[in-house]
């Protein structure tokens, strides 16, 4: 009976599988916002192309931008819960992906310019609130595209996941591509070097054995977690017998 409640508690919170997804999310806004600390004040390089400007203004895609979150929620989820050594190679390649952003925004900061918005419509209103939380800068390599591109490239080998969840997770990508182009978040090069970076970090985690050392550390800690839940129950379960 203790064994099954135990079998439980790891199935309503499944320690080895989430701390990755918790750890990337972490990781990520403290370098995402973190940064900026270092580069406020300093010049920041603007590469708006002459085909950026061919891309028209349309604040209703604001709906698909805040949408990925969902997107990458449920994705970064699925990728955690697959085998132990594909998990770890995902994780390890977004590591390496994200360490690449930090060294961008750093040294080299960009910005664009943004539209000046008129009118008080939904769609309006809602990209000037986006406008007001995330300022124009870290745009180099866009993380919005590196992510939603590492939700495809992490399913799309998997024959476990229906084949059109894995072609929609695609045809999502690209759509979340095109609507930080037309909200002004992102130029082209910002998109190319997000899905580059994707694709060149998993290569590499999928080729060495750097993600050994991501697992090891991960593994220790969820078995450590693991321990401090299991001697809360059964900490419990002496003061019930007392």
């Amino acid at each position: 009976m203790d064994k099954l409640k135990m079998k439980w508690k790891e199935f309503i919170f499944p320690v080895h599988w989430l701390l990755p997804v918790i750890f990337t999310f972490v990781f990520n806004n403290s370098i995402y916002f973190g940064v900026r600390l270092f580069t406020e004040g300093r010049h920041h390089f603007d590469l708006t192309s002459s085909i950026d400007n061919l891309v028209p203004f349309m604040p209703q895609f604001i709906i698909i931008y805040f949408s990925c979150y969902i997107l990458w929620v449920v994705n970064y989820c699925m990728i955690a819960k697959q085998d132990k050594e594909q998990r770890y190679r995902f994780f390890t390649a977004d590591f390496y992906a994200r360490i690449v952003c930090l060294l961008f925004f750093l040294f080299l900061p960009t910005t664009n310019i943004r539209p000046v918005l008129s009118g008080g419509d939904i769609w309006t209103e809602a990209v000037r609130f986006l406008y007001s939380i995330d300022p124009a800068s870290n745009l180099l390599p866009s993380i919005h595209c590196m992510a939603s591109w590492f939700c495809y490239v992490g399913i799309r080998g998997n024959k476990k996941i229906p084949l059109w969840y894995r072609r929609f997770t695609c045809i999502a990508a690209f759509v979340v591509f095109y609507s930080t182009l037309a909200l002004r978040q992102h130029v082209l090069i910002d998109v190319f070097a997000g899905v580059a970076l994707a694709e060149i970090t998993y290569f590499i985690s999928c080729h060495t054995n750097g993600y050994r050392i991501y697992m090891k550390i991960f593994e220790r800690a969820g078995d450590r977690l693991m321990e401090l839940i299991r001697g809360k129950e059964h900490g419990k379960q002496e003061e019930n017998v007392v």
